[in-house]
């Protein structure tokens, strides 16, 4: 089982990171720096970089990836556009990044018209292994690729500037080849299965059980109204 999807648009810009950096200490005559706070080493605390608002106005695109979430091994190609003919193009690299041997290819993927259009059909048809399983609208978790674009933005673009959108092709693909190497298999709802549980004090859960006080004044107004005869 394969995960597809895209990311993007993204843009050749400035990228804010997470990095706490050291201010200059302000000047003594400086009325707003006598109340500032000092830290032990006499300068001020560490706070986020400041930067100018940058529109990125110099190239952009669309990353397709392919994500394996049982062995975590992913796949990115940088492409100018969303078109039927890019994702055929890379669905044609994913069949070659997969290995020969495997005989099913379960590919997970969204309703964008772009996954449904005929030239996909007919990769279907030429591509006998491959089966397109399309996940229900407004479930973009069901994708396990989508917390996985968040690790490659922190790897490739958290806190850079790019000039060219040439260059953010290049962080992509460092960052995919670094990715591969320290990989680890994703499981879905990980964290949720190994949340630890609330006690109850001992007692069984109809027991330790109570009612809310909008229940309680609920039921009594209802027990208050006349019967019926």
């Amino acid at each position: 089982m394969i995960n597809l999807d895209q990311m993007g648009p993204e843009s050749a810009k400035s990228f804010p990171g997470t990095r706490l950096v050291h201010v200059p200490a302000p000047a003594p005559c400086d009325p707003l720096g006598a109340a500032g706070t000092v830290g032990a080493e006499g300068r001020p605390p560490a706070e986020r970089a400041r930067q100018e608002i940058d529109y990125g106005r110099r190239g952009k695109g669309y990353i397709f990836g392919a994500f394996c979430p049982a062995t975590g091994e992913a796949l990115t190609r940088p492409y100018r556009g969303r078109t039927v003919a890019n994702w055929v193009d890379f669905l044609a690299h994913v069949d070659a990044w997969l290995p020969a041997d495997r005989s099913q290819v379960y590919a997970i993927l969204d309703n964008l018209s772009v996954h449904r259009a005929t030239d996909v059909l007919l990769f279907s048809l030429t591509h006998p292994r491959w089966e397109f399983v399309f996940q229900p609208k407004y479930a973009a978790y069901l994708n396990l690729i989508e917390p996985w674009w968040k690790i490659l933005r922190s790897l490739a673009l958290k806190g850079r500037r790019f000039e060219m959108w040439a260059e953010v092709c290049q962080a992509i693909a460092a960052a995919t080849d670094y990715w591969n190497q320290h990989r680890h298999p994703f499981v879905w709802g990980q964290r949720r299965r190994h949340r630890v549980r609330r006690s109850s004090g001992g007692l069984s859960p109809l027991l330790a059980w109570r009612p809310s006080r909008r229940r309680c004044a609920r039921q009594a107004g209802i027990a208050a109204l006349p019967k019926i005869a």
